[in-house]
């Protein structure tokens, strides 16, 4: 008679990862103050992404198990209690929910190429003077940015998208996406983001479905670099 089959581990990639991480440390008696192995290293050791690896170390310094201090590496910071439990869910993934986004916004954008009108372009040209204006000014872009994506989405008539589209875009706002946001969102990135959604409003104006979802697409993978550090995908 065979053996139960051993439920699968349905929790969040994430969260199995800095399980492996705690199992290190505990494994390694890695006491408080003690440094982990550099990302690259890790990484390898654990058969891991980098990506992967980086929303492991975030909801492991949000649980209180480590520090990461920029420049200098991880470092553990609990040696009891902490490492014993499960690592609790942070929000949703930040690579998955922009993977997500990406096939959404990229059949969003296709459909609103088709859809646009002028007053939609001027919704979207406002918001992009908005961002404009928050940039020069030193102040945060993200309502704008919100505000542009969901224009978009409005484009197609479909009250289902907005809604999706919106409740994507707000994940950016749960704990591991907000520590990951502080950490990558400075000036320079929302200069570059500036440009990208330049991009989308050009193509949106020619009414060409093809530029649209390729501007967006590059525009979803390079913010999505910017937050982890990786190279962004070549545009198509």
């Amino acid at each position: 008679m065979h053996p139960p089959a051993k439920p699968a581990d349905t929790r969040r990639l994430y969260q199995q990862i800095a399980d492996q991480i705690r199992a290190f440390i505990r494994n390694g008696n890695l006491p408080s103050g003690a440094r982990l192995p550099p990302e690259r290293e890790l990484a390898l050791q654990l058969g891991v992404s980098r990506p992967s690896l980086r929303e492991a170390l975030i909801a492991l310094e949000i649980d209180g198990r480590i520090e990461i201090r920029m420049g200098s590496g991880v470092y553990v910071c609990a040696t009891q209690d902490a490492s014993e439990h499960a690592t609790p869910a942070v929000g949703e993934s930040p690579s998955e929910m922009m993977q997500a986004r990406a096939m959404l916004e990229g059949a969003v954008v296709t459909l609103a190429s088709a859809r646009v009108t002028s007053h939609h372009l001027d919704r979207v040209k406002s918001c992009l003077e908005d961002m404009r204006q928050d940039g020069l000014h030193g102040r945060t872009q993200i309502e704008n940015d919100r505000r542009f994506h969901l224009t978009i989405a409005e484009m197609t008539g479909n009250s289902v998208l907005v809604r999706l589209v919106g409740e994507l875009f707000d994940g950016r706002h749960s704990p591991i996406s907000s520590r990951m946001s502080a950490r990558a969102e400075d000036s320079q990135a929302w200069k570059a983001a500036f440009v990208e959604h330049e991009a989308i409003y050009r193509a949106l104006e020619a009414r060409d479905p093809q530029a649209a979802v390729a501007a967006m697409l590059h525009h979803l993978s390079a913010s999505h670099a910017r937050w982890t550090g990786e190279a962004p995908a070549p545009s198509p």
